[in-house]
């Protein structure tokens, strides 16, 4: 009765064994499956980013050549000012344009950036002389191109950007040393094209000068 008693329980134990070890391999195999797909998803999903990345890389290439090619020409309605003098003064400068495109100018330098203020005009012109390019603005121009221009400006070194008191009826004016561009918008195209040609351009007195650690807080 004992051996037959332990031999029953022998094959429950058994049958209960083989059940566990069948329920677990059919859950290693739900979850293999459930990692494979998951897997696939992963990899779709970061195949599908690289690829919208890769697209945003080109277009954003393909952009950049279009504004070197377009700067490499001439931009319509760029005034040109030769032979302009470099003193340092330490005296209010009487300039013939407003903004100032050059001409002498205070000892120290404004430092680039987006400024919601008016800049010195004598420091401003020393940022020229290192090559900087200095975008000024109506004061009440729209909030939105005013956001537009910000954001060219933090993303283009050596930028200068402020407003301006009077730009003759014009809502942008973008200079660099000895040139100047007037807009009466500031999604006008040609200001980038004129950033891409004047910054640190052929016009550039001292090319290679700092815009940083001289005057102002951006």
């Amino acid at each position: 009765m004992n051996d037959r008693r332990q031999q029953d329980n022998k094959a429950r134990a058994d049958k209960v064994a083989a059940m566990r070890t069948a329920q677990r391999r059919q859950q290693r195999r739900r979850d293999s499956i459930i990692i494979g797909v998951l897997g696939v998803f992963v990899l779709g999903l970061i195949g599908t980013t690289f690829a919208v990345v890769r697209a945003e890389d080109q277009e954003q290439a393909q952009q950049r050549a279009q504004l070197r090619e377009a700067a490499s020409r001439p931009i319509e309605g760029v005034q040109e000012y030769p032979e302009l003098s470099q003193n340092h003064v330490t005296e209010p400068v009487v300039y013939e344009q407003f903004p100032p495109v050059g001409g002498d100018h205070a000892s120290v330098w404004m430092n680039c950036g987006a400024y919601t203020s008016p800049v010195v005009n004598e420091q401003a012109v020393h940022s020229l002389e290192h090559g900087a390019v200095w975008i000024a603005y109506q004061a009440d121009l729209p909030a939105d191109q005013v956001q537009a221009l910000t954001e060219l400006a933090q993303s283009n070194n050596y930028t200068l950007l402020s407003p301006f008191d009077h730009l003759d009826g014009f809502s942008v004016v973008a200079s660099a040393w000895g040139v100047q561009l007037a807009l009466d918008d500031a999604s006008d195209p040609r200001l980038e094209q004129f950033l891409v040609k004047y910054i640190q351009g052929e016009q550039t007195p001292e090319p290679g000068a700092p815009c940083t650690g001289g005057a102002g807080q951006a």
